[in-house]
């Protein structure tokens, strides 16, 4: 019988209802009392990193559960982290990186309602879960939800209340489970062992572009930051004329080795800073990164990475452009 470890982290399925509202309360081994039928796919034991909501989830946690299943890697066949659902791309990509080519499953899941409401999707997420981690052909990082199997660089909740939550951007769904069998369709990459980092430089920071939007507001973050993303409009650029002031902004900003990376708020399709001028001279001229079929969740988790491997801007450049688990794949030849 397959041996595999849960790792607790709070979140939805955990929650209790309170006079102001769910609250996490219960821990793994708590609310794995709910799903019995789980004793008869594997063998669990249950560790709590943390009991949070997601939405007070750090990279300090990341490396924790990281921490955890690597402290923990040799003696089980497969993982699953139990975890809120609003923050659970990013950790899913954070732990992508910190955890690279690893031949077990690691899966993330939760739930949109607590296991202890009547009408509750925990418990098929949870078997669900516990199938393609004890199923093995599906390695590495990945969330289980709502029936779908999604690479962990490629997942992004789209849904904030209906049970399928979550959607693959840009990259099909690796599989499905029915009636409790994962139905394979693509076997992602797998290496012999994994390769673990143990650190995160969390000096990144997120710029939604908005029509007006003032440049002060790039100038705090890049003043504020080793790296920024800026999310910006169709296939990406930043206001030009009037407000050519980002041009500039971000000319220093690299001048002093800060790093720029340009995205797009379009879920689907990715970037192309080639195509207007708005973009082209970002490229051309400043050399700023682009983020082409990255979601902004895996975009946010490598720069994070990257930048706790090396204080180079050139360095880092090659690091956010070298695929890892698939998250980046329109890469022009």
């Amino acid at each position: 019988m397959k041996q595999i470890l849960m790792i607790g982290t709070g979140g939805t399925i955990a929650s209790e209802m309170t006079e102001a509202g769910l609250v996490p309360g219960m821990t793994g081994a708590e609310f794995l009392r709910y799903v019995p039928s789980v004793e008869k796919l594997c063998q669990v034991d249950c560790l709590q990193v943390c009991n949070i909501d997601s939405t007070n989830m750090t990279p300090g946690h990341w490396l924790a559960m990281a921490q955890a299943v690597e402290e923990h890697y040799d003696a089980y066949d497969g993982f699953v982290i139990c975890h809120g659902t609003d923050t659970m791309a990013y950790t899913a990509a954070a732990l992508s990186y910190l955890i690279q080519e690893s031949p077990k499953p690691i899966v993330l899941t939760g739930s949109q309602k607590p296991i202890h409401m009547d009408i509750t999707d925990s418990k098929t997420n949870l078997l669900d879960s516990f199938a393609v981690a004890c199923d093995g052909r599906l390695p590495g990082v990945t969330i289980v939800f709502g029936g779908a199997v999604i690479l962990g660089t490629r997942a992004r909740k789209t849904y904030s209340k209906s049970y399928g939550a979550f959607s693959s951007i840009n990259y099909p769904v690796l599989g499905v489970v029915q009636e409790g069998r994962l139905v394979p369709y693509i076997q992602p990459p797998v290496g012999a062992a994994p390769r673990f980092y143990h650190s995160l430089n969390q000096r990144v920071s997120l710029v939604k572009l908005i029509p007006g939007l003032s440049p002060a507001y790039l100038e705090f973050a890049l003043r504020e930051s080793d790296a920024v993303l800026v999310e910006s409009f169709g296939v990406g650029g930043v206001p030009a004329g009037d407000q050519g002031n980002f041009y500039d902004l971000i000319r220093r900003a690299e001048e002093a080795g800060k790093t720029v990376v340009v995205s797009t708020q379009v879920q689907n399709e990715g970037s192309d800073l080639a195509v207007y001028n708005v973009g082209h001279r970002l490229k051309t001229d400043l050399g700023v990164l682009e983020s082409y079929d990255m979601t902004t969740e895996a975009a946010v988790a490598k720069l994070m990475w990257a930048l706790a491997q090396t204080k180079d801007r050139r360095e880092v450049a090659k690091l956010f452009y070298t695929p890892v688990a698939q998250d980046i794949l329109g890469l022009p030849e």
